[in-house]
């Protein structure tokens, strides 16, 4: 028994020295990792008051602070991260730079809200705060510490041994990869038009997952919270829909669960006239991914609503973003522009 509790010791000794301080994947993880990085170094940067949309990838790909700035005269970060990174992971990292004043708009996808408590304990960002950012780590629930303390498999081993040679000889370049897909603002700025993925055309549209669905899940319970804690604070948290195909039709039951709970923590929802849907060739390469002048559309239609909750007045688009709109398949019998 003692010869087995001496090898399992050994075992788990070398399991966290090579995950916690000697391999590394600087393209599957590194990429992302910079990105969260980089988009909290600017919201550290940012006066308020600032707008700050925060989401999944729906944020940079449907979004656009170029837009939001222009119609808002806010300073804007589109601070959304992949679907997968754990919210608790973001709200560590941005809530020391939201002040009084600041406005969050939060266009969660829907699979945030239902996102349970063990996906938590497997989240993507598992090996890199492992990894690099322990600090941040620590600050999580314990379970989420436990989770990613056993993180990494042999697959990511062989993952790492493959990258980390690549990432060594400058053939990797995480920072040169970002800068091809984001601004300076956060905005997705890949998802042109003639790069549409055709077969979202004939895609079915996806199952909506129940009220009962959205109110028990974990990702619920955690935006709740990041509600409530802002809110206290006087930062200005307005929640909102993803952008989903028209043929949808969010049920009444499910708008209203998601609402709730904004406004049942202190925080306000809105909802656009469309409910955020729109046909398939407004689309990229997913139901949150709208192409480029779709995705400024519909950053028109968000100011516009921003602008009415703020009490101010939204100003008219400039010519540049009218006429790239004006480009979004749908918009010859949805925008308007003013």
């Amino acid at each position: 028994m003692w010869r087995l509790f001496k090898l399992c010791s050994l075992s788990l000794a070398i399991y966290f020295a090579v995950f916690s301080a000697l391999v590394d994947r600087p393209l599957s993880l590194g990429v992302l990792r910079l990105e969260l990085l980089q988009k909290t170094t600017r919201l550290a940067a940012m006066p308020s008051p600032k707008l700050v949309v925060l989401a999944g990838s729906n944020g940079p790909y449907s979004h656009s602070c170029v837009v939001l700035t222009a119609l808002l005269r806010m300073p804007c970060e589109n601070a959304g991260i992949a679907v997968g990174i754990g919210l608790d992971d973001l709200f560590v990292r941005y809530e020391p730079n939201l002040r009084r004043g600041d406005v969050v708009y939060m266009p969660m996808e829907l699979q945030q809200y239902t996102a349970t408590a063990r996906e938590y304990q497997a989240s993507v960002d598992d090996e890199f705060l492992l990894r690099h950012d322990r600090g941040v780590l620590l600050a999580l629930p314990f379970a989420r510490i436990v989770g990613a303390g056993f993180c990494c498999s042999f697959a990511d081993l062989m993952d790492a041994a493959a990258e980390m040679p690549l990432g060594e000889r400058g053939l990797i370049k995480p920072a040169s990869l970002l800068s091809t897909e984001y601004d300076t603002q956060g905005d997705r700025i890949d998802n042109d038009l003639s790069s549409r993925d055709a077969a979202l055309l004939q895609k079915e549209p996806r199952m909506v997952p129940s009220a009962s669905e959205i109110g028990a899940g974990y990702g619920t319970a955690l935006i709740a919270a990041f509600v409530a804690r802002e809110s206290r604070k006087g930062v200005i948290v307005i929640g909102g829909l993803p952008v989903d195909f028209s043929s949808v039709h969010m049920p009444d039951s499910v708008i209203y669960a998601i609402g709730a709970t904004y406004t049942g923590n202190g925080g306000f929802f809105t909802v656009l006239p469309n409910d955020s849907e729109y046909p398939p060739a407004d689309f990229f390469n997913s139901e949150d991914h709208l192409v480029k002048p779709c995705q400024y559309m519909h950053s028109i239609f968000v100011a516009q609503e921003l602008a009415a909750f703020l009490h101010m007045r939204a100003e008219s688009p400039p010519s540049s973003v009218r006429l790239l709109a004006a480009d979004c398949p749908s918009a010859a019998s949805s925008i308007a522009t003013n």
